[in-house]
């Protein structure tokens, strides 16, 4: 208290002269310096903090750019990004319509297969590698009886006991991967062509089953085949007349010379024996050209035969020699006829009547290009070789006659086949079509023809030897 009041009593006695006087000019420069250095002090500190300031000012300014650039690639990064989804969405819109527009076309496509598979003449079954049905077409639902909901993912030969193949076919089809053929005739009136053809790279369905039945067609073939034989005998006929009248005339002849001689008494034994030899000789041509006709007349088609090719050329050539004539000056019995065969030809599997109606027709159309050369000096001559190479045998007729133009090569063994320069040749080989028909279907084998003016015309016919 006493302070206090001390201090009240007198705050600038510090100031105070001896006298008691204050001195104002102490307190003024007091007050000054204490200012001054208030001031300073401020100063100083605005000084540093303004420095501070700044340094924090150019940080933040430091850190605003740094944020620019980043909102700037964050946003270029967006950008970019909106536009490679925007291009994503549009390529997969793209991508979209083209697997619409695919899936479509799948389902028009597996909608216009199934329909030709429904709509197929022939009995198609799909089997997967247990046998089981995959595949009944509404033609195996006809012949079955059975439908296709029903037939599907059962056994084969449980649904239809009736089909005439075996497990053990279907398999042999499975492991050697390839094709088998089976031809099925039922009591010679029905007639079917079955084919097992594995499915490569295809796990459901093992094998497909084809079953045709080609009835008609077989009774159609067999129907071609007698048409061709009257045809034939139709051209025979009109050569045989002059064949068989020939040695009847001289058979006649000798019969009325040894009627004359016993009539007159005047019975010469050596006269008439060689009268009745004659008459036997003559006897036996008329017999051989009616034999000809009646063996190559005689039914044909039924099973194939072991028989040799060099026995069914030679028995052709007899019957060619017999029966053939197609100009007025030359018969088959004048042409130079050359046979090569190779030895150790094997027999093979052929319809003997059918390869002799073949060569038959080969042999006419020689003959009928042969007899078109006008040359006074020309020996028409026919070169016939037969020969085996791996596992085929090879037939070829090579003739010296007239040419065939290469247009109507094209069309020789086409039905009803007319050519332009050697339009006569092919008059004349008018049943090559049908001979066609006889070595590629019926043996599965191949026939061509080569043909032009320096080495003539040569026939190749290929037959498989087993």
């Amino acid at each position: 208290m006493l302070l206090c009041q001390s201090a009240n009593a007198d705050i600038f006695w510090v100031f105070r002269e001896p006298d008691g006087s204050t001195n104002w000019q102490y307190i003024a420069n007091f007050s000054s310096s204490i200012l001054i250095l208030t001031l300073t002090f401020a100063a100083v500190r605005l000084y540093f903090s303004r420095r501070k300031t700044h340094r924090y000012n150019r940080e933040l300014e430091e850190i605003r750019t740094q944020l620019e650039l980043r909102v700037a690639e964050r946003t270029a990064t967006l950008n970019e990004s909106n536009q490679l989804l925007k291009e994503s969405n549009q390529a997969l819109e793209v991508e979209v319509a083209e697997h619409r527009k695919t899936t479509q076309q799948l389902q028009q496509s597996e909608a216009y297969i199934n329909s030709i598979l429904q709509s197929m003449p022939l009995m198609l079954v799909g089997l997967n590698q247990q046998n089981q049905i995959t595949q009944w077409n509404h033609r195996a639902e006809i012949i079955s009886g059975v439908s296709s909901d029903a037939a599907k993912g059962g056994d084969l030969w449980k649904i239809y006991p009736a089909i005439t193949i075996t497990p053990e076919q279907v398999k042999q089809a499975q492991e050697e991967n390839k094709t088998i053929t089976v031809k099925y005739s039922q009591r010679g009136q029905y007639h079917f062509d079955i084919t097992i053809y594995p499915l490569r790279k295809e796990r459901e369905t093992g094998v497909v089953i084809l079953l045709d039945d080609v009835t008609q067609r077989a009774k159609n073939e067999n129907m071609l085949i007698q048409r061709d034989k009257m045809s034939a005998m139709g051209e025979m006929a009109s050569v045989m007349a002059h064949d068989i009248s020939i040695p009847l005339k001289a058979i006649i002849k000798d019969i009325r010379t040894v009627r004359q001689s016993m009539a007159g008494g005047s019975i010469d034994a050596e006269a008439l024996n060689e009268l009745l030899e004659d008459a036997i000789v003559r006897g036996q041509q008329a017999n051989s050209v009616i034999s000809n006709l009646l063996n190559f007349s005689a039914s044909g088609g039924g099973e194939k035969t072991l028989s040799s090719i060099a026995s069914i050329v030679d028995q052709s050539l007899e019957l060619a020699s017999d029966v053939l004539s197609v100009t007025a000056d030359l018969r088959f019995g004048h042409i130079k006829v050359n046979t090569s065969y190779a030895e150790d030809l094997p027999d093979i599997p052929c319809y003997v009547t059918e390869m002799q109606q073949v060569l038959l027709s080969l042999f006419r159309h020689s003959c009928y290009a042969l007899g078109n050369v006008d040359d006074l000096n020309y020996v028409p001559e026919i070169n016939i070789q037969v020969s085996l190479c791996y596992d085929n045998l090879w037939i070829r007729v090579q003739h010296n006659g007239k040419s065939i133009s290469l247009e109507d090569q094209k069309t020789l063994f086409e039905p009803f086949s007319h050519g332009g320069d050697s339009k006569a040749v092919l008059n004349a080989g008018m049943h090559l079509s049908f001979s066609h028909f006889i070595i590629a279907e019926q043996h599965q084998g191949q026939i061509a023809v080569t043909s032009n003016a320096d080495e003539g015309t040569t026939f190749h016919i290929q037959l498989p030897a087993d």
